[in-house]
């Protein structure tokens, strides 16, 4: 068995004894085969090895959090590249592993803490939120004991959903960034935490109708408020646990269907058929086609035109180091147009737009060249060697197959995607947590006016301290749950560099964010795994895992019933139990 090691050096070859480089960097040796390294270990840790070690070019943020405490929090510019090109890149990239491969087992060995310390910030989480909500005022001021009860059940319920969704959700901004390396999972799950938080918080809706998502019609469930105060709770329970289920087994699922099925079932069974909007559902369904096709096709075209375009530029380097400015203008530009308008006035907002546009591509452009600066000049040393293919290239087709660069130069090209990925991701989460904390704190406010005797229209003001507390349940679900589905987005259904992950980042948030202008029914789970499934595609069929794409589709197919069936059955315990309380 030949073994293999890193070193911190990213220049230098080396040979040395074995022993002496045993002696001083044990925590640095590894076998090939990760599921023989202890038996290894046993048998050869200190015996003569033969040939004499020989150290690749590789940093020390290449080893997984698993292998050594010594990993740097985010993953360094190195860790990205190795001299065998992009193809090889994907046996070494960073990310948590353990000895089954890309399944992370418990949340102890995904953060690299001991189990004790994840015990105790599990138990910390659950204080906080049997705590909490006895000091909000949503519990009501001045009413009953039994109307406060109820109220302090109905925010656990909530929390409930949100924690789910922070469990499952949360992957679709943070899953491709630490399967490609350019995060940590422990730097992404502190980095989504306080984004999701600050999202729920500051753009968090504050308005939501009683009938989520248009789907019930509400004058059917008029003058029967117990009834309707027990399907909103319903909804929240069963949403829950269909999430708690697919997040168990690393399913990417929608929050958003989870929600739409359990009030279908609830108004279906408790309304008639005519409680619910059916052409609102059919819509709902067809995201489930829409969704991942347009995905796969954007991305596969993004992940195209950077092979095209950056690989087979004379120095794919310096052509990836002056198109990355041009993607941060047009998604910083785009971004604060459409999400976060900065005027209702057209003509400001679009000005506005692209002064915040021009300013992010001119501060990332600095960054770049700080932070790159050597390798761009490296590389221009090795700019000839390219020169003889350069009319070869510009016959190229966008579908062409372009060998990867190899080197510095593939370290440069990962080194601006990461960043750029890193940037997606952190957009991405921020806007996650103000849409869709509304999956829970939507229903959640609801009920809270219904037992505090507010008008049974068709709006409900949602209080601040309702969103934070939102907020608070993505975060725990996250930092418990949230490695699951991460590994799933960011490892099982194809292998991720960083360039494959802004391409499917870059191009989910772009059909998310095109389509909820057009009012297009689109779901950002599904576009996100069909802009996964797109890159793999771009890279040859047999690159992407059948089998994890199956598993997804029928998670899918099933959302909208499984929670339907769940909401039925808990309005009926929760129907008999508050005819007892009340």
């Amino acid at each position: 068995m030949t073994p293999y090691c890193f070193c911190s050096s990213r220049n230098t070859t080396t040979s040395i004894t074995p022993e002496a480089f045993l002696l001083h960097n044990s925590h640095l040796y590894l076998s090939k085969h990760r599921s023989n390294e202890s038996q290894f270990f046993k048998r050869e840790a200190f015996l003569t090895l033969k040939p004499l070690l020989s150290l690749p070019k590789s940093s020390l943020s290449f080893l997984s959090l698993r292998n050594s405490r010594l990993t740097h929090l985010f993953a360094g510019i190195s860790s990205f590249a190795e001299p065998g090109g992009e193809e090889e890149q994907k046996h070494h990239h960073g990310g948590p592993e353990t000895k089954n491969g890309d399944e992370l087992q418990g949340m102890a060995q995904a953060f690299n803490i001991s189990s004790c310390t994840a015990t105790a910030i599990s138990i910390c989480i659950a204080f906080a939120a049997l705590s909490l909500p006895l000091f909000m005022k949503s519990l009501g001021q001045g009413l009953d004991l039994k109307t406060k009860l109820l109220s302090y059940t109905t925010l656990l319920f909530g929390f409930y959903m949100a924690w789910n969704i922070g469990a499952n959700d949360v992957a679709n901004a943070m899953g491709t960034s630490v399967g490609s390396g350019a995060l940590s999972l422990r730097a992404a799950v502190l980095t989504a935490a306080v984004l999701e938080f600050s999202g729920a918080l500051m753009m968090g809706t504050h308005v939501t109708s009683t009938m989520q998502k248009g789907i019930l019609v509400a004058n059917v469930f008029q003058g029967k408020d117990t009834l309707l105060f027990a399907g909103l709770l319903s909804s929240l329970a069963a949403a829950g646990t269909w999430l708690q289920v697919a997040s168990y087994f690393g399913w990417p699922v929608s929050t958003t269907h989870c929600i739409v099925g359990s009030m279908v079932g609830f108004g279906l069974v408790y309304g008639g058929p005519g409680a619910v909007f059916w052409s609102s559902l059919a819509r709902v369904t067809s995201s489930w086609v829409i969704s991942p096709l347009v995905g796969a096709m954007v991305s596969f075209l993004v992940y195209k035109c950077i092979r095209r375009f950056v690989y087979s530029a004379p120095n794919p380097g310096q052509a990836a180091a002056a198109a990355a400015p041009i993607a941060v203008f047009a998604g910083v530009t785009g971004i604060s147009f459409a999400a976060f308008p900065l005027s209702k006035i057209f003509s400001i907002a679009l000005t506005q737009a692209l002064a915040c546009g021009a300013a992010g591509a001119f501060l990332f452009d600095r960054i770049i060249r700080k932070q790159l600066g050597h390798l761009l000049v490296e590389s221009t040393s090795s700019q000839p060697e390219h020169q003889d293919t350069t009319l070869h290239n510009k016959k190229l087709g966008l579908l062409s197959d372009v060998a990867g660069p190899k080197g510095t130069q593939l370290e440069i090209i990962y080194g601006v995607f990461g960043y750029l990925q890193v940037l997606s991701a952190c957009f991405m989460s921020f806007a996650h947590g103000g849409n869709d904390v509304s999956n829970a704190i939507g229903p959640l406010a609801a009920a809270l006016s219904i037992l505090h005797g507010g008008a049974s229209g068709t709006e409900i003001v949602i209080p601040m301290d309702v969103l934070a507390w939102g907020g608070f349940g993505i975060v725990a679900g996250l930092m418990i749950w949230g490695y699951r589905v991460i590994a799933t987005i960011g490892k099982k259904i194809t292998e991720l560099t960083p360039t494959r992950g802004f391409a499917a980042e870059f191009a989910a948030a772009s059909v998310v964010l095109s389509a909820s202008k057009l009012g297009l029914p689109i779901s950002a789970t599904h576009t996100l795994v069909g802009a996964v499934m797109g890159v793999g595609f771009a890279r040859g069929l047999n690159n992407v895992r059948s089998e994890t794409v199956r598993e997804i589709v029928l998670s899918w197919a099933v959302t909208i019933p499984v929670g339907a069936i769940f909401a039925v059955f808990y309005t009926w315990i929760l129907t008999k139990l508050l005819s007892c309380i009340l």
